[in-house]
């Protein structure tokens, strides 16, 4: 975005987005937003049943004023500090507003209606410059002021969170309403939660702030779950406001941000033979909570729970359901149920609940981070996998160090290389949607063969032999010691050079196989010197090494 000499961070986000732009084509992208949409809808839920339960406090504050004298000053200030919480929370949902509209180019009237959900698939929630062109500008270190900028709603948070600090130390010096110190403390650090925190980061020689950190350069799903968690967390201070106030002035149970049932497992896809588990509970739900004041009871409804149905029962620890279950089969599974909960006066609430998860068969992938390694000269077998995907729809390829790969079916390749240095392994598969990416490409080192050795008896040579075992030997191996690839070695030719009678004797040939005098001067070397055999050796690379064995004869 704009002109000029770009920051390091600039050119990091440029290549970023030649990155992203490459995701697109993997499908990446498109369930990091699908992530963004699906936490947006949560919060668009939570902040509705925040707003309704905080009513209810609201009603029962008022209720206990108009019965209680010393309840009223602390229902006023309850009504001051809403009023500026509302206030902020009207313009973030403004600020929303006029963001989507100017993404989508469409009228306030109608972009106010429009959410997330909804503009998944027929809008530009994958957008970047324009939300960040909005609220911010062109240059990140340089936020542009005015109406409806990210520096003028850090400005309205932060003076938000002044005035409502400034309406509890001013209670902490009026004896008639003065609060609890654990309460002003706990409320205190609550307020904490909506100032802006405007610690800067460095980049390079450039400073960002608050503005940067939160929206610049994001897509507009982001930029809207951002704004509507800010509305959220406004909605949590003023719950946690009203009960404050409310039970200072000794009253006033409920203790809940929302009343609603909440199912959040770590993944709804596992493998089989893993325990799927899951956290079932009304959500800001209390630890005090016990198996006296709610019940979590799967396989039944609400209905069938009240006509007193027996379902299983979920254990209840820190007021939360800790539901878990073996599986076995593969494919999708569903569970549902329903939570009792029990009122104040001892009545009793149902809040239905339901939830699906996949079960998949297991997998497993294993790479040795360290020996990512081939070698060049020989063939190089490779097996290639993806999860979900069968054999058959798999390809890979590869570039660097003169690799050719050649398929040899049901995942099955052979690499073989003509240098070295490194090489790039990438794997796509065939889709619906065509052909994806399978994640980044992989770095092999690929490597020189090792150099040969020569083989006496079919063994490396040893440094030391009887001269009744070298009375054996009548030809000449080779091979890399140690090497697990089939590699082919072949003796080009040899010398032979050893003492015999304490005369100098040797020979010299082609091929593999000694001659006899060659043969002679091994089986009568004399006992206590060494035998000389240099050997001209051709690896499967065909590169010729020359290698030389001194061997001690034995008695």
């Amino acid at each position: 975005m704009g002109g000029g000499k770009e920051t390091p961070r600039q050119k990091m986000i440029g290549m970023m987005y030649l990155v992203l732009t490459a995701l697109l084509a993997m499908n990446v992208s498109k369930q990091i937003l699908h992530g963004y949409v699906a936490v947006n809808e949560s919060i668009e839920k939570a902040k509705e049943n925040m707003h309704e339960n905080n009513e209810r406090l609201f009603k029962a504050f008022e209720e206990m004023a108009g019965n209680t004298a010393a309840a009223k000053p602390y229902l006023e200030k309850a009504i001051v500090a809403q009023k500026e919480i509302m206030e902020v929370y009207k313009y973030i949902g403004e600020v929303r507003t006029k963001v989507i509209a100017f993404t989508e180019k469409k009228d306030e009237k109608t972009a106010d209606t429009m959410r997330l959900e909804m503009m998944e698939k027929t809008g530009q929630i994958d957008n970047y410059d324009a939300p960040s062109g909005f609220l911010i500008g062109s240059e990140a270190a340089t936020p542009k002021t005015g109406p409806y900028s990210a520096n003028e709603l850090k400005g309205k948070l932060k003076g938000l969170h002044d005035k409502l600090v400034g309406i509890v130390d001013a209670m902490q010096k009026d004896p008639k309403i003065k609060l609890p110190q654990d309460d002003y403390d706990a409320l205190k650090k609550k307020l904490k939660s909506i100032e802006p925190d405007e610690t800067p980061f460095m980049e390079g020689n450039v400073k960002f702030g608050w503005e940067a950190k939160n929206f610049y350069h994001l897509p507009e799903a982001a930029v809207v779950t951002t704004l509507n968690k800010m509305q959220a967390d406004l909605k949590n201070v003023e719950a946690d406001i009203l009960q404050v106030f409310s039970g200072a002035s000794g009253k006033l149970a409920i203790k809940f941000d929302a009343i609603k049932a909440r199912v959040v497992a770590p993944s709804s896809y596992i493998q089989a033979g893993q325990p799927y588990q899951a956290d079932i509970f009304l959500a800001a739900s209390s630890s005090k909570l016990a198996a006296g004041d709610m019940e979590i009871i799967i396989g039944v409804d609400s209905a069938a729970a009240a006509n007193g149905a027996k379902g299983t029962l979920v254990p209840i620890v820190a007021g939360e359901g800790k539901y878990e279950v073996g599986t076995g089969g593969e494919g999708d599974q569903e569970y549902k149920g329903v939570i009792k909960y029990k009122n104040p006066d001892g009545t009793f609430k149902y809040y239905p609940f339901q939830q699906s998860y996949k079960v998949a068969k297991s997998a497993a992938t294993v790479s040795a981070d360290q020996m990512n390694v081939f070698y060049a000269g020989v063939p190089n077998p490779v097996t290639a996998a993806a999860a979900g995907i069968s054999p058959a729809d798999i390809s890979v390829s590869a570039s660097g160090a003169g690799v050719k790969v050649a398929p040899k079916g049901n995942g099955k390749y052979e690499f073989t290389f003509s240098g070295t240095g490194e090489c790039m392994v990438s794997v796509s598969a065939k889709t619906k949607d065509g052909v994806k990416s399978q994640g980044p490409p992989i770095k092999f080192r690929v490597k020189p063969l090792p150099k040969p050795e020569l083989k006496l008896g079919g063994k490396f040579a040893p440094q030391e032999l009887k001269r009744s075992e070298l009375s054996l030997i009548s030809g000449l191996g080779a091979g890399a010691n140690g090497f697990d690839f089939q590699a082919n070695y072949v003796v080009m030719s040899w010398e032979v050079v050893g003492k015999v009678n304490g005369k100098l004797g040797n020979s010299a040939g082609n091929g593999n196989n000694l001659d006899a005098t060659a043969k002679g001067v091994l089986s009568k070397a004399d006992v206590g010197s060494k035998v000389y055999i240099d050997a001209k050796i051709k690896g499967p690379d065909g590169k010729v090494t020359s290698v030389t064995s001194a061997i001690k004869v034995a008695r």
